[in-house]
């Protein structure tokens, strides 16, 4: 049995979503940002930055949401990953981890929308990360050229559609139909429904936009 340390709408639905497309055993321990609970001693021997995900798994702790997909993915669902010799195996890890490139802005943008108050809010640095993440956002619609990022559905596409469906609310995505395309099509699996649908309430994002 898996057990995965979540908080709804954060990086941790990467971890959640991976867990329904591969059909894997697992538990949902929830966690909340009001409290303290995170900045808990025992939370943190298991997720040093007090962050989520960490994830209990064969006997050890895991706590980088791209180190755990490509750990479950080699050990527990192979048909999700590209293990070392095949012939994507680099372009499988490069957008892996773009989901993070994407989501460095998003972290940004969170803050300057939602997490400070509104008298430290920088409309400077909103204009600024939005610019930047649009300009990722065409880097990945450039680069797609099928149905998936790969020959076929991967831990890839989870990665870094995970970190695409939250930039949708701060950056429209005008004028990037090759991404339209893919976004829709990966949040109409059924692996992405069901993970939604057990993603806990809503705490951080409660507009379904934050542009004009």
């Amino acid at each position: 049995m898996i057990t995965l340390h979540h908080v709804p709408q954060t990086r941790s639905f990467r971890i959640l979503w991976f867990l329904h497309e591969a059909g894997l055993p697992h538990r949902v321990s929830y966690h909340s940002f009001a409290g303290k609970a995170l900045r808990d001693p025992a939370f943190l021997a298991m997720s040093p930055a007090g962050r989520v995900p960490a994830v209990e798994v064969d006997g050890e702790i895991l706590f980088e949401s791209g180190a755990i997909l490509e750990v479950l993915a080699e050990v527990h669902a192979p048909a999700l990953g590209r293990a070392p010799g095949h012939p994507e195996r680099g372009k499988y890890l490069e957008w892996l981890h773009y989901g993070e490139t994407l989501a460095q802005h998003l972290a940004q943008l969170t803050f300057h929308h939602i997490a400070l108050k509104p008298a430290d809010r920088s409309p400077v640095v909103q204009k600024l990360e939005a610019l930047r993440l649009r300009r990722a956002l065409e880097g990945l619609d450039h680069a797609l050229g099928g149905d998936f990022l790969l020959e076929g559905f991967s831990a890839a596409d989870i990665m870094t559609g995970a970190s695409a469906e939250i930039a949708r609310r701060f950056v429209p995505f005008d004028g990037l139909d090759r991404l339209k395309d893919w976004h829709a099509r990966l949040t109409a699996r059924p692996g992405f429904r069901a993970a939604l649908a057990v993603d806990g309430p809503a705490e951080l994002y409660l507009q379904e936009r934050y542009h004009d």
